[in-house]
Order: C-alpha cells, then structure tokens, then sequence
C-alpha cells in the first residue's frame, strides 16, 4: 500500500521492484522498456499487466509506475506520482587493485550500497588483474543501486594505472590509503582531524593483495593531498578493507551521520 501524504506517496512505500530509467520521470509520462528490462519484470519477478513498482534516476529522483502492457520483447509502463525528489547524495570515490572476478564484483556490489559515487579500477605494481569487464560492473553497480534505494548510479571507470591517476589527482580532494605497512594513524583519528570542514571531499585507495610496493607506498606518503591509515591490528583482505574504511568514512563524516528513513507503512 502507498502512504499518502499531503504532497502524494511518501517515502515510507517500498516498491516490489525498483528499476533505474534513463528517461524523463513525470506524472503521465509513458516510457518503453527494452528486452532485458521486459524479461526481468516478466520472466524473473512475473509481473503482470497493473502490477506497481518504483522507478528512479538522479535527474527526476524516484516515481510510483505501472506496468501497462507487454509485447513481445517490449514492456510498457505508465509514471504516476512522486516519491522522493532529487536529492544530493555523497561525493565519495573508491580506488582499488583490481581483484579476481568474484572479489571485484563484491567491492562493486558493496561499494555501491555504501553510498560510492565515483569507482575506479586501478593497476598497481602487484595488481594480479588488468583487465575487466566494465560494462559487467557497471550492471552490477545498477543492480545494487535498485536494491538499496538510492537515487543515483556510481560511475564506473576503467582500469587505469595508478601513476597516472595520481599525475592529474585534484587537490581539494583528500585521498584515504589504507596502509598495511603500518605506516598510517588509526582511521577514526585521522578522518576525525578532517571532517570539521565542509569543503573536503574525499576518495578511498584500496591497494592490491599482495599490498603496494615501497616505491608506490613512498610516493603515496610525499603526496599532500595523501592521508594514510591503519585499519585495525589484523590484516584484511582488500575487498573487506574497502567495505571497512567505507563504513568507517560513512559513519564519521559522510551520510551514516542521518536519521534513518521511516519504515514501510503496512496496509
């Protein structure tokens, strides 16, 4: 059932489905739906002709829809009314070495339930992959999107060196690196000494399995816009790292710091 508000449905209605539409969202509006979307609302959640659901995007922010009609690989569906306007959401940056196929979907997948803007795959002197699908990421970021209901869909980069990243990095944006070296302040302290000012935006190096190497380690610490960290006494491997410090950069100076959104209303 959709709470009413005194503005239309209220953010407390959690859709059966939630799909991410590129097109203009408003009340009225009718969109096409492709072949792929068409077989998921059809063959995987075996919606039918009047069933509702949620759509989204960052432009339009998210809309109650309806199911119109099928064709034969082609869907059509109706926008009714507004659920959440557009709102801002956390300019956050993960960098890591790339992993082995399953442990880089994971940080993709948990990256982007964490709030993650901006994913970009880098290449490191241990890095044991070079090479990655980023369309297949970018469906598995979209896919997590729908699932945690946020409004937008990170950016997914792909894979670069990391010297090159670092030449053109921009300076108001501070860059976190996990070091297992043992060579930075515990990451509660050092993200606290920060996040008294607004204007910091912030990125995440995550580096690769077999950790960075001096010389990439050396470099990192000269950077001014470097901060190290430590996380915790034991080692952990790079896809829980990166979940870690972004839970740990959420609850101290992102958005973990809002309430929580109401729960859904009951019929």
């Amino acid at each position: 059932m959709v709470a009413m508000g005194d503005d239309g449905p209220t953010p407390a209605y959690r859709a059966r489905a939630r799909l991410h539409i590129v097109d203009s969202l408003a009340a009225g509006g009718s969109i096409a739906l492709g072949r792929d979307v068409t077989h998921y609302l059809r063959d995987v959640l075996r919606l039918k002709p009047g069933a509702e659901f949620a759509v989204f995007n960052q432009r339009d922010g998210e809309w109650t829809a309806t199911l119109s009609q099928f064709g034969r690989n082609d869907a059509t569906i109706a926008v009714r009314a507004q659920m959440r306007p557009p709102t801002p959401e956390p300019d956050l940056w993960l960098m890591f070495a790339l992993l082995k196929r399953t442990r880089t979907d994971l940080v993709v997948e948990k990256a982007t339930e964490l709030g993650v803007s901006r994913i970009m795959p880098v290449i490191t002197a241990r890095t044991q992959a070079a090479r990655v699908n980023t369309e297949r990421l970018a469906l598995i970021a979209r896919e997590a999107a729908e699932q945690c209901e946020r409004l937008t869909l990170p950016t997914v980069d792909k894979p670069q060196a990391l010297a090159d990243i670092l030449a053109s990095w921009p300076a108001s944006r501070r860059l976190i690196v996990a070091d297992e070296a043992g060579g930075g302040r515990p990451v509660a302290e050092a993200l606290h000494d920060v996040s008294g000012f607004p204007s910091v935006t912030w990125a995440l190096l995550i580096g690769p399995e077999g950790g960075f190497d001096g010389a990439e380690l050396d470099r990192l610490r000269k950077l001014p816009f470097v901060t190290p960290v430590a996380l915790g006494p034991r080692i952990l491997r790079a896809e829980t790292a990166a979940i870690a410090a972004l839970a740990c950069i959420q609850a101290l100076t992102g958005d973990w710091k809002i309430g929580v959104r109401s729960e859904p209303a009951t019929s």
